[in-house]
């Protein structure tokens, strides 16, 4: 008998404290996310752009019962990407996004928006991409970004960095059926 109050007791408690964390998940609760991107050069004649794409792939539901589904989780990243100056104030921000999977956005800057910064023909800025959202949303967001500098003329590249890859946990890793 004391053993079975030994066992039962450990058990009971994991279920309350299960159904307690389950109850606590049940309430949204809201998150930003951001990703710093790189500090960059503008020159005169050049345009700045960050690009986010979102590589969450979208998950069709499982059916047990040899239908076919006909729901799933579509991906979708919302969000927005503010650019900043050398002393750190905002330049420009972007209209908040909604992309889906493979979806992409992108924010331009142009060197004739940048407050002047001195003599130098040059104006380093930097941009953060801000992500939105709650832990109870059920769309996974996997957000990859890059910057780039191009001749507004001829739009040539003349720089391109990669960003982090922004993945949110309890949005993302849901699994795939087994084929």
């Amino acid at each position: 008998m004391l053993f079975q109050t030994f066992v039962a007791l450990p058990i009971a408690a994991a279920l309350l404290a299960g159904a307690a964390q389950a109850q606590s998940e049940a309430l949204p609760v809201s998150f930003t996310k951001t990703v710093n991107i790189p500090v960059v050069g503008v020159a005169s004649t050049e345009t700045a752009q960050v690009n986010v794409v979102n590589l969450a792939p979208s998950v069709q539901s499982v059916s047990t019962g040899g239908s076919v589904p006909t729901e799933g989780v579509t991906a979708s990243c919302t969000g927005g990407i503010t650019f900043y100056s050398a002393s750190g104030n905002i330049i420009a921000s972007s209209a908040t996004f909604t992309i889906g999977t493979g979806q992409i956005f992108s924010a331009t800057l142009p060197y004739s928006e940048i407050p002047a910064g001195g003599a130098s023909a040059r104006a380093p800025i930097r941009a953060v991409v801000t992500v939105t959202g709650t832990n109870s949303a059920t769309a996974p967001c996997s957000l990859a970004s890059n910057i780039e500098v191009f001749d507004t003329a001829t739009v040539m590249a003349h720089v391109h960095v990669e960003g982090n890859i922004l993945g949110l946990p309890g949005l993302i890793g849901i699994p795939l059926p087994a084929r």
